[in-house]
């Protein structure tokens, strides 16, 4: 079994996160085989593209054990951290660049980077259980998948600040209230939802549908979000190895063993 799953249903490409063990936390190998499902989705043409988790989270953002793993070593954190994060982030616009509506059927939590999965998706639908959150300030990170290159043109750079400086746990229901998602239903019903969203987009033309896409994420709106991902990871890696940081991820794995 791999790190990432494919499934096609009623026409669109379900790929599943499958480290449901770490709660489908991210590492550089996941993320490649995330980026080489999309890249093969695309070429298949499917009616949508549809992310989802398998286990009880979506996924938790990237594993705290593989960066404590290479912090030893002159270099070794930061390579990582760069790898890491620049694939997430190429991965986020490997996405926003899909030919075909982007769905997410979000079964868990969402916590750092991984939320950028969900953002770059056209249309969320959140288990009662889901819920997002940023974690960075209790880590020590700087923000990365998308928390300041998406989060505030989606909900407004003031409620974005407020969610990432006081750690805010966003609800199912409150996602929908801010438009990130579209609704919440029991988590029994999650998959049944957006295969429901699935024969709907079926009935419109492809054609309508691609071209919407495109003219929403063009290339100059597309260009200016790589701008804003390079500044976050730029960020992010010279944050990452100072000691104050490795003190804050030792402690935070410490809360949750």
């Amino acid at each position: 079994m791999g790190l990432v799953e494919t499934e096609t249903r009623g026409g669109a490409i379900w790929i599943w996160l499958n480290r449901p063990d770490r709660h489908n936390a991210l590492v550089p190998a996941l993320v490649c085989e995330l980026r080489s499902a999309i890249a093969d989705a695309a070429m298949a043409e499917p009616v949508a593209l549809v992310l989802s988790g398998r286990g009880s989270s979506f996924s938790t953002g990237g594993d705290i054990g593989g960066f404590l793993d290479h912090a030893g070593l002159q270099g070794t954190l930061i390579a990582y951290s760069d790898e890491l994060v620049g694939s997430l982030h190429e991965t986020i616009l490997d996405l926003l660049s899909f030919p075909a509506p982007v769905l997410a059927a979000v079964n868990g939590p969402v916590t750092g980077g991984s939320a950028g999965l969900m953002l770059a998706a056209d249309m969320v639908a959140m288990s009662g259980t889901a819920f997002v959150q940023p974690y960075y300030n209790q880590v020590g990170f700087g923000p990365d998948g998308g928390w300041t290159a998406l989060l505030p043109d989606r909900i407004g750079t003031s409620k974005a600040l407020a969610i990432q400086y006081r750690n805010t746990r966003i609800s199912a229901s409150e996602a929908v209230e801010l438009g990130l998602a579209v609704c919440q239903v029991p988590g029994a019903e999650l998959v049944a939802t957006v295969d429901g969203w699935v024969v709907d987009l079926g009935k419109g033309f492809a054609q309508t549908h691609r071209t919407t896409r495109q003219s929403v994420w063009d290339a100059r709106r597309c260009a200016m979000v790589r701008d804003r991902l390079d500044q976050e990871k730029a960020r992010f890696l010279d944050l990452v190895s100072r000691q104050s940081t490795l003190d804050g991820m030792k402690e935070f794995t410490r809360k949750r063993a």
